[in-house]
């Protein structure tokens, strides 16, 4: 009877040490998988990041582009231009939760704000780059070319950092189509050889910025093939080309397309020089409101979104 019972003793032990091991090697396995990393190209040089991060920072802007590619940042600089502290209003169900940390086109960023969030990974631009030394501190740092007028280039290049640019194809191949269908059906509405000029408001000073090769702009000039007139101030940088109202005149675009405030509006309305523009009086104008659009078409989630505003507003 005790031989028995000792028989049983021991098999018991010996299926403890088995399930034991068993749950060690599962709980290794999941630790290796977690510390998988992978070697990227930077701006500075290859660089050693997770395999698959789960706590990224962006202050470079390209937040929506991780979204678009699977990846919710938990810190991001991806702001409305008018209201810098809020993540714009088009994006904020994807990034709501993400803690705001900077402004993307600043040189610098929060840091303390940053080191408390216990990232995996931080993505930067080259204008931060005064501060990359203390944020390699932290944790893993890609900084990207800056692409700012580029938006599909942008989305290649963080496409690049995850070996996703096939998802990213994908996704601008369903844009593009999406834009051609769009463009065919306004120049149905519109007629052909319609112009299309997209400017914002600076009435403080007695002008307008011009997206010539920027923004809005080419949300029209290139994925929906309308025309821009003839005499759009060219534009070879990130900066806007500026127009005064009087140049405004001499565009002599068919439709405009106007980025401000209320206020802008009606400041616009009763303008005497506004309302002898020839767009103007034949009522082939459009407001945005500054917030978000002014800078919404640079990214790919509002720049989808453009798509179907445009489309709203042409095509009646």
């Amino acid at each position: 009877m005790r031989k028995r019972k000792l028989i049983t003793l021991l098999t018991v032990a010996t299926m403890s040490i088995g399930i034991l091991t068993g749950c060690s090697n599962n709980k290794n396995d999941s630790n290796n998988a977690s510390e998988e990393t992978r070697i990227v190209n930077s701006a500075k040089g290859e660089v050693e990041i997770p395999a698959n991060p789960e706590r990224i920072v962006d202050i470079s802007g390209n937040s929506e582009e991780l979204v678009v590619l699977g990846y919710t940042p938990v810190g991001t600089s991806n702001v409305d231009s008018y209201n810098t502290d809020s993540v714009p209003a088009y994006v904020q169900e994807e990034l709501g939760n993400a803690k705001v940390v900077g402004h993307s086109m600043m040189d610098t960023a929060d840091i303390e704000s940053i080191l408390g969030l216990n990232p995996d990974l931080i993505i930067m631009a080259p204008r931060q780059e005064k501060i990359y030394d203390q944020l390699k501190e932290i944790a893993p740092v890609v900084m990207l070319d800056d692409e700012y007028n580029d938006w599909e280039a942008k989305l290649m290049d963080v496409a690049d950092i995850f070996d996703k640019e096939e998802e990213a194809q994908a996704w601008l191949d369903t844009y593009y189509a999406k834009a051609e269908t769009i463009g065919k059906e306004i120049k149905t509405a519109r007629g052909e050889d319609e112009t299309y000029a997209v400017l914002s408001t600076d009435l403080a000073n007695g002008q307008f910025y011009a997206f010539t090769n920027a923004g809005l702009g080419t949300v029209l000039k290139e994925d929906l093939d309308l025309k821009q007139p003839e005499n759009m101030p060219g534009q070879d940088s990130i900066e806007l080309p500026k127009v005064t109202m009087e140049g405004l005149a001499e565009i002599d675009a068919d439709n405009l397309i106007i980025i401000g405030s209320e206020s802008d509006k009606a400041e616009l309305e009763n303008s005497s020089v506004w309302n002898q523009i020839r767009a103007v009086k034949e009522g082939n104008v459009i407001f945005l409101n500054q917030s978000p659009h002014f800078s919404q078409a640079y990214n790919p989630i509002g720049r989808l979104l453009e798509l179907d505003t445009i489309k709203e507003e042409l095509v009646k």
